[in-house]
């Protein structure tokens, strides 16, 4: 690290300053030894010829000494940082160029199963770098859990509370134990997403709600002209429908591929329903749409994912270099800070 000073003729203007002061100072001394009269008195030397004496004497000056040289370093070092010490600060900045929509289906069927979703989207957020997040979750309607953003502290935050809010809701066990605390938190974090009667599970509405998320979205034919960022949906469903749906899962995923986003998809169930017609009708479309399906008991499924993710990525990811130029006293600071705390332990031990 190179070290530079922002302002080096403060270091000049504060060093004649404090030449100045020490030479004023000494004038002032000195006159003041000249105006004292000249008359034979009782001398302290006179009282110093003993040997104890003496040794005290030679201690208490080495201590006066030491004292004046941390005060001569100390003044030194306040000289240095009033040029303002400074460093080059060099940071790579990654821009990402996607937009990635977590679509997630809370339904009753898959509630039980959201736990471990909510920890495949977490592992999957750890991959990524620059890209901007989002999560929707729905039932009969959806509910934007957090926008598109590209704070994952934030992204990190909210994937965390609602996996402590759904590891209650696993089994009937879980449920039978929860608390009225615990059971208000899961109501309030799937409020919204039951607005409709007799309907749960709109798997087609909530993808094209988590389509709306993505920037130009639009129902009818897609993204406007000039959305020029990769975009991606992470379907989580069962693909168990109960109700009248405005847009089947199919046109869902057609509306989406008009639009330029890909759909993944996530079978979030039992084991034992994998093999189920509802499962394979949903890879089937899918994969027709270029898309990826993976079920939980992929173990592989999250690596899989992101490699599929990054390959399909239209532009590359930029980075920046920036370099700037930032005050750095930190060990400046420290050492004045030292040499001050020394004197004023010197000076303590001389008032004694």
């Amino acid at each position: 690290m190179i070290l530079t000073f922002q302002w080096p003729w403060a270091i000049l203007i504060a060093l004649v300053v404090a030449a100045l002061v020490l030479w004023l100072a000494s004038a002032l001394s000195g006159r003041g030894l000249d105006r004292q009269p000249q008359v034979e008195a009782f001398h302290l030397a006179d009282d110093l010829k003993g040997e104890h004496a003496s040794h005290l004497m030679r201690i208490w000056r080495a201590w006066n000494r030491v004292a004046a040289v941390l005060l001569a370093l100390a003044l030194v070092v306040a000289l240095v940082m009033a040029g303002r010490p400074s460093s080059v600060d060099k940071s790579d900045e990654t821009t990402g160029n996607r937009d990635i929509v977590l679509c997630l289906d809370v339904s009753g069927s898959t509630l039980p199963y959201d736990n471990e979703v909510i920890e495949t989207y977490l592992k999957l957020v750890k991959h990524f770098e620059g890209e901007r997040i989002g999560l929707s979750i729905f039932n009969s309607t959806s509910r934007t859990v957090f926008p598109l953003t590209d704070d994952y502290d934030l992204v990190q935050q909210q994937l965390e509370n609602a996996s402590t809010i759904l590891k209650g809701v696993e089994t009937q066990d879980d449920i039978d134990a929860l608390t009225d605390a615990q059971y208000q938190a899961v109501s309030d974090w799937l409020d919204g997403t039951q607005n409709k009667n007799n309907a749960t599970s709109l798997i087609g509405d909530g993808l094209v709600s988590c389509a709306a998320m993505l920037p130009g979205f639009t129902y009818s034919s897609g993204q406007s002209e000039g959305a020029d960022r990769e975009a991606s949906i992470v379907l989580a469903t069962d693909n168990v429908v109960s109700g009248t749906e405005t847009y089947t899962l199919q046109q869902a995923l057609d509306l989406t591929s008009q639009a330029g986003i890909t759909v993944d998809g996530l079978y979030s169930g039992p084991s034992s329903s994998e093999d189920d017609q509802t499962t394979k009708d949903m890879e089937s479309e899918i994969e027709s749409h270029g898309g990826v399906f993976l079920t939980q008991s992929d173990g592989t499924s999250v690596d899989a994912l992101v490699r599929e993710i990054d390959k399909r990525q239209v532009a590359s990811v930029e980075k920046h270099s920036q370099a700037a130029v930032v005050d750095a006293p930190g060990w400046w600071t420290l050492g004045i800070a030292v040499l001050l705390a020394g004197w004023l332990v010197v000076a303590w031990r001389l008032k004694r």
